[in-house]
């Protein structure tokens, strides 16, 4: 399989929110927080319409007298995708391919402090470099991930928390930060909220930037932007590329995605409701979680619309309910539920499954022309009652199909104790989604949560289109969609042309029908490129989906974990199942297995990868021989003139291979040839910045 990979990439799970993220750090010993010294950073944002891509430059000096051995670790934020990385040392760039393991967490020094814990948050990424960092060296390393940024009602918001103080309260060198937007939807606003020096500030309607410097300086302010796109401009949104096929992992044809946000008319907010608010008070949420969990009940029993119907069910070990039923929403019952809220106090254990046995029943008096829909805030593991997650989740799953209507089920994770994969997969599997929270997020986070959910523009929505070339769509099912919030699509197709694209659902009881065109179109597109890890990541979440409903030792188990890896490595998105890898420029023995080595010659090219690329591109060749000596690899541009020369030196039979950077030249077809002694073999390849 080819591997085929690009710098950009999306978060395609429908998250609302992503907790905050920063700079990397060098660390030494984590145990002790021994750091490399962070000398300055360089941060570049390019987002199209929602799409942000990241790309993350830090300078780290070992100024700690001797040689050190070091790990990167970034705070990668939930729903982002890391899509490459790459470190300099001895002004000499590398990249970490994704290898097909689960990355290493262990870190030098062992466990990490407490400081270092809070910094990274609950989804890290960690790279082990390869090389020894010398004494009074520079090190630069350069990550590149991409998000779905926070959408509410036009506004969008950009967050790059900049506070390092818990890892260096010291100046650095340079801050650098520039964000440049581009959009479809005409940008009424753009500006920088936070008290960062702004340099300039430009916006034509249709593009924008914002560059923002700082010199000698301790970096504690966060970056935060925010833009509003126009609200009269709804709609579909489209975005589509083909890249030919013998450049491709797969014959699936080309590449799309849409952004529906549908004008849902002015009858939006009487649809009615039948809601549950689930709520845990075990002894872990006391503080200010419990405080801060009540203040958004409070907000959400003020919210509801007067034709709703409404519960609360709180739990510990035991589980209470403010009525043993739905109660219809008035002034009475909205002051009841008010006074049982404040009463609420944190009690012992975690009894999910109890929680779940109280509050799903209630529903069995519901129906399908209602929207009906739990929240579920818990800060912990189960702890009694059902604890193992498999029996949790059929627990859940049962109660739900025997009410016999579609609920939706949201859940919240607060802190890094909560057991990320149950909330997700118990989310996914009740058509909602998980998002998980910071411990001082939860007011604002679950307030901002429901003003979004309170009114239904589509319920159990589905789509079709008009040709019947489209293949492999993402997300499937498709989310509910909510007044304010979009719809996000990707998929396949093998034509060319317009396309017609049809929502359908239910919305203020009744069904409800959207009719969109778009264009799909029959070249590649340098613009939108990430469209390929935007499917790749949306399907191989679909794929997680299906997975961890399995016993993991099951053969069907098996046979997706290889082909989320598969898709992971030849797209160029890591997965639970890959990693960044160290590189290598020796031969691999254990690639030779399974490879045809019955050709003529001393050796084959087996291609660069990613192809098409931006900006580098692993050139890889099989030599079957016990040859030694150096190879040359020459580039050389359309014209077939030579621009660039690589050299690797062979030692014996194996898979070789050699990165290409190609940062200092243009997009456009390339060739390169690999000399063996006089044996010359010649290839294409295509980059696409």
């Amino acid at each position: 399989m080819f591997n085929f990979k690009t710098i950009l990439a999306i978060t395609v799970l429908l998250l609302l929110y992503s907790n905050s993220y920063s700079n990397g750090v060098g660390v030494v010993n984590a145990s002790t927080g021994i750091y490399l010294k962070l000398t300055a950073t360089d941060i570049q944002v390019s987002v199209e319409m929602q799409v942000s891509i990241t790309r993350t430059t830090q300078y780290f000096h070992n100024n700690l007298g001797a040689d050190k051995t070091v790990a990167y670790a970034f705070p990668l934020p939930d729903g982002a995708s890391a899509t490459e990385l790459r470190w300099k040392l001895n002004g000499v760039w590398h990249i970490a391919p994704i290898s097909p393991s689960p990355q290493d967490t262990s870190l030098p020094g062992g466990t990490m402090n407490q400081n270092l814990r809070n910094y990274l948050g609950a989804k890290p990424l960690f790279f082990s470099i390869p090389d020894t960092v010398v004494r009074d060296s520079l090190l630069v390393v350069e990550l590149t991930f991409v998000q779905l940024l926070k959408y509410d009602f036009g506004d969008v918001f950009y967050n790059y928390p900049n506070d390092y103080r818990l890892i260096q309260n010291q100046t650095i060198e340079s801050q650098e930060f520039e964000f440049t937007l581009s959009s479809q939807r005409t940008i009424d606003s753009i500006r920088l909220v936070s008290s960062n020096p702004l340099i300039s500030i430009t916006n034509n309607g249709n593009l924008a930037t914002i560059i923002s410097n700082q010199y000698t300086a301790i970096p504690s302010v966060n970056y935060k932007v925010k833009y509003s796109l126009n609200l009269n401009q709804l709609g579909l949104f489209s975005y589509s590329t083909r890249i030919p096929d013998n450049l491709l992992p797969d014959s699936l044809g080309g590449f799309f995605l849409f952004i529906a946000e549908p004008n849902p008319g002015t009858t939006a907010d009487i649809i009615k409701k039948v809601f549950t608010l689930v709520l845990d008070r075990s002894g872990s949420m006391s503080g200010t979680k419990i405080v801060q969990a009540k203040n958004a009940a409070t907000y959400i029993v003020n919210n509801l619309n007067p034709q709703d119907k409404f519960n609360i069910v709180d739990f510990e070990t035991n589980v209470y309910s403010f009525r043993n039923r739905h109660v219809a929403y008035s002034m009475q019952t909205r002051d009841s539920a008010l006074a049982y809220i404040q009463n609420i106090q944190t009690g012992n254990l975690t009894n999910i499954s109890g929680a779940f046995s109280t509050a799903v029943p209630h529903f069995n008096t519901a129906n399908d022309s209602t929207a009906n829909i739990i929240v579920f805030l818990t800060d912990g593991l189960p702890t009694v009652g059902i604890t193992e997650r498999t029996a949790l989740l059929n627990h859940v799953r049962t109660l739900i199909q025997s009410t016999e209507t579609n609920i939706f089920l949201f859940s919240f994770g607060i802190g890094t104790d909560v057991d990320q994969q149950l909330l997700t997969l118990m989310s996914s599997q009740n058509n909602g989604f998980a998002e998980f929270l910071l411990n001082d997020e939860i007011e604002s986070r679950i307030t901002n949560f429901y003003r979004r959910i309170k009114n239904p523009v589509l319920l159990s929505p589905s789509v079709t289109f008009s040709s019947p070339d489209i293949n492999n769509v993402f997300p499937n099912p498709l989310p509910n969609l909510y007044i304010g919030q979009q719809m996000i699509v990707s998929g396949r197709y093998t034509v060319a042309g317009m396309l017609n694209v049809t929502l359908s659902g239910r919305a203020f009881n009744q069904p409800v029908t959207y009719n969109y065109n778009f264009t799909r179109i029959d070249t590649p597109d340098v613009r939108y490129q990430f469209l390929t890890k935007i499917w790749a990541k949306q399907k191989i979440e679909n794929l997680l989906v299906v997975y961890y409903s399995l016993n993991p030792n099951s053969p069907e188990a098996i046979a997706l974990r290889q082909q989320i890896i598969a898709l992971s490595v030849a797209y160029g998105v890591i997965s639970p199942f890959t990693s960044f890898g160290p590189p290598t420029n020796s031969p691999s023995q254990e690639e030779l297995v399974g490879q045809d080595l019955n050709f003529p010659g001393d050796f084959k090219l087996l291609g660069n990868y990613p192809n098409p690329f931006n900006p580098t591109t692993t050139i890889k060749f099989i030599v079957k021989n016990d040859l030694s000596g150096v190879a040359v690899i020459r580039i050389y541009n359309i014209l077939g003139v030579e621009i660039d020369r690589l050299t690797i030196d062979l030692n014996g039979s194996g898979i070789y291979s050699v990165l290409w950077n190609a940062d200092k030249f243009s997009s456009g077809a390339y060739f390169y040839s690999v000399d063996l002694g006089g044996e010359v073999m010649f290839s294409k390849m295509l980059l696409l910045k």
